[in-house]
């Protein structure tokens, strides 16, 4: 998606040909943009747990505010192409190469609700689905990294999107709300989010999984625990990933993806460790291995360390659900 040759529009075309013989088209604004779109963009955050900020800033970007000729010809606001398994009305624009295909929609509406589909559907943007719904640096990155546009610069264009315009506040709960009120609030979007963090931040000596755990918050009746500086809870009788999810506000699907479960009807047993935010590549304590015990996994062993069980597999060239014999010397970092 070449943004510079779709989202730019030609001032001739806006101006004279879209409105009629002898009106001229009035230029939407960001702002009117924002204000008009936003809420389609906090539902499907909710529903898929895509940042509202990632999904407004693509569409400013994207369809130039509503303004560019793609999005006012065929309401799509988002530079999808049509790829071989879209069967919905076609528009042929110049973009990487000459007429090529392009969705067309029957509203704005409908362009949003494609968009988070088209996400969540492709296995190239499924590492996305792992990072939290108000981390919208690591989305913007990711969206670049996945090949979702040409442009060098992307991630770096959405996110001043989003700090200029102070989008990352629809990540938060109430988040229109917020962005409502706006004025006033800081500009600086690391030091807001300090500030109203659910979770509070605290510099913890690293402890063993093994021996004991730390209760550092509660919320929601529930104890907050961390492990390798990542949070989590202990399933409750009954939980679900959309019961827990629910209470900190991240989507099943994420919570699942933060447990490295693939399943999506897998739920978590009573007792069992559930990570609200994203394992590490590493374990930052002073071990460098873990001796296995009976019956282990890499899923169990990198949940106890709250490390990524791929970068388990990786470290020790482990095949998938291979079982660990007791004694096995494993790497962690």
């Amino acid at each position: 998606m070449n943004i510079s040759k779709i989202a730019i529009s030609l001032t001739g075309i806006l101006l004279f040909g879209l409105c009629g013989e002898g009106q001229a088209q009035i230029r939407q604004t960001r702002e009117e943009y924002i204000d008009r779109y936003k809420h389609i963009a906090v539902e499907q955050m909710e529903r898929y747990g895509i940042p509202a900020s990632i999904t407004m800033a693509q569409g400013i970007l994207e369809s130039d505010s509503g303004n560019s000729v793609l999005a006012l010809s065929s309401n799509n606001h988002f530079g999808i192409k049509c790829k071989s398994n879209w069967r919905g009305e076609k528009v042929y624009h110049d973009d990487d190469a000459k007429g090529e295909c392009f969705r067309a929609y029957p509203s704005v509406e409908a362009s949003y609700f494609d968009h988070a589909e088209f996400l969540d559907s492709q296995p190239r943007y499924d590492s996305l689905f792992a990072y939290a719904s108000d981390d919208y640096k690591s989305w913007a990155r990711g969206l670049k990294a996945a090949g979702y546009a040409t442009a060098p610069d992307y991630a770096q264009r959405l996110v001043r999107i989003i700090e200029e315009n102070q989008l990352y506040l629809l990540d938060r709960p109430d988040g229109e709300k917020l962005y409502a009120q706006r004025y006033g609030l800081s500009r600086d979007p690391e030091d807001w989010f300090s500030s109203q963090s659910s979770v509070e931040s605290h510099s913890t000596a690293m402890i063993d999984p093994d021996n004991y755990r730390v209760t550092i918050n509660a919320h929601e009746g529930y104890n907050v625990y961390a492990t390798n500086g990542v949070h989590y809870v202990l399933a409750k009788d009954k939980d679900t990933f959309e019961n827990i999810g629910g209470k900190f506000r991240i989507s099943a699907r994420n919570l699942r993806r933060f447990n490295d479960l693939k399943n999506k009807k897998a739920q978590p047993l009573p007792g069992e460790v559930v990570y609200i935010e994203r394992k590490k590549k590493r374990w930052e304590g002073n071990a460098r291995h873990h001796i296995c015990r009976e019956g282990e996994t890499a899923y169990s062993v990198a949940q106890s360390y709250g490390i990524r069980m791929r970068s388990v597999e990786r470290l020790n060239g482990l095949k998938k659900n291979e079982t660990l014999e007791k004694g096995r010397q494993i790497r962690i970092q």
